[in-house]
């Protein structure tokens, strides 16, 4: 219990957000929860189901925008291809709900999926025997994105591969992961994907519990990454890291081996991004290829860059902020969002450089200057 009262002091002390994150996160999952199972839809305060699972959405994306900062924002590396470990824990999830359905889908075959069906497989793929089993399942969305972001990472920081020439890299890696999942005979459902999920454990996914259940489990899975991703980065391991970012021929040179720590942070961070795929699947009711779009990837880097890199709590504010108006944008005109999108990015760098949480910075150091002028100019008159 030694190191929950250390955090809980640390959350406490000044500039921490630890504890007002994880109490706010705690209170809003709560309230809404409880007035979408509780209150009536005739009442105002009612929270209907399609908000709970399009928060339950928000949040699988709050904690990929955590895993980009942990990288990004902490050691300096710009991954373009996050996206394909968030996909890939999908998938994963998505193999098992596909077991759970069984011969209650349109073929009715008890053993092999619908899409298997109709492309005339008579026998299940080897990489999918074991994926009724929802603790095998889980141990796959943990060690095949694991292992992949461990084999990458190994090979270009011991390679010392840096800035574009990784970013370049990591967007290869992702778009050549979405041919391959495009194509029909890799057994993933081809273009059209993994859909049609009945249920989780036994639990219908259209019912009202289970979709708040889940909500609440993302919730809690955020928070727990967000106090898991802080003591890693305040510890002695996070200030060697951030040390490596601002100057990693130092760092070498004191004796770091400073591929290890980059290796291990690079797996952390996309095991992170494999746990968010995993929760956003059964809330969202499919995954397909294109999920691995560096579309997507370059995406998350922009709600990185608006909340206000390094700082863990800024890419959870941007990764919210960004999708609840892509979700109001789409609505109103379509077509123009990426153009939204690019523009926000593009003022965001020219004139918030630390993101939305700095602003606040920002606008202190303006006054300041503001006064001290004025100072020097009373001073002169």
């Amino acid at each position: 219990m030694n190191w929950l009262t250390q955090l809980f002091a640390a959350g406490r002390t000044p500039g921490n957000r630890v504890l007002p994150f994880v109490t706010v996160l705690f209170l809003v999952t709560t309230l809404a929860s409880m007035a979408n199972l509780m209150l009536p839809e005739s009442s105002p305060l009612h929270v209907s189901t399609y908000t709970i699972t399009l928060l339950g959405k928000y949040l699988s994306y709050a904690m990929l925008a955590l895993a980009v900062d942990v990288i990004w924002g902490y050691c300096g590396i710009l991954s373009l291809g996050h996206g394909a470990f968030f996909a890939l824990g999908g998938y994963a999830m998505g193999m098992y709900l596909m077991r759970q359905i069984g011969d209650r889908g349109v073929y009715g075959n008890p053993e092999l999926p619908d899409f298997m069906v109709f492309l005339n497989w008579d026998s299940l793929p080897w990489y999918w025997l074991g994926m009724d089993q929802f603790w095998f399942a889980m141990l796959m969305v943990l060690a095949v994105p694991g292992l992949l972001a461990f084999v990458f990472g190994w090979l270009a920081f011991r390679s010392r591969v840096t800035g574009v020439y990784l970013s370049i890299m990591t967007q290869a890696l992702t778009y050549a992961l979405m041919l391959a999942f495009f194509r029909n005979e890799m057994g993933f459902g081809g273009n059209n994907g993994l859909t049609d999920f009945k249920d989780i454990l036994g639990f219908d996914l259209q019912s009202d519990s289970t979709r708040v259940a889940l909500f609440a489990i993302t919730a809690l899975m955020l928070g727990l990454v967000y106090v898991l991703s802080h003591l890693i980065l305040k510890s002695r391991m996070g200030k060697v890291i951030v040390a490596i970012r601002d100057g990693e021929a130092r760092a070498r040179f004191l004796g770091y081996r400073t591929d290890r720590y980059k290796v291990w942070l690079f797996v952390f961070s996309a095991l992170i991004a494999a746990m968010a795929g995993a929760l956003y699947v059964p809330q969202v009711g499919i995954i397909n290829p294109g999920e691995f779009s560096p579309l997507n990837s370059i995406e998350v880097v922009v709600w990185v860059a608006v909340g206000g890199r390094g700082t863990l709590y800024g890419a959870v504010i941007g990764a919210l902020l960004v999708n609840y108006a892509k979700t109001r944008f789409t609505a109103i005109m379509p077509e123009g969002w990426l153009f939204a999108l690019g523009a926000l990015f593009v003022l965001v760098t020219l004139y918030l450089p630390k993101g939305l949480v700095g602003l606040g910075g920002q606008l202190a150091a303006r006054r300041e200057r503001k006064a001290g002028k004025a100072t020097h100019q009373e001073a002169h008159s």
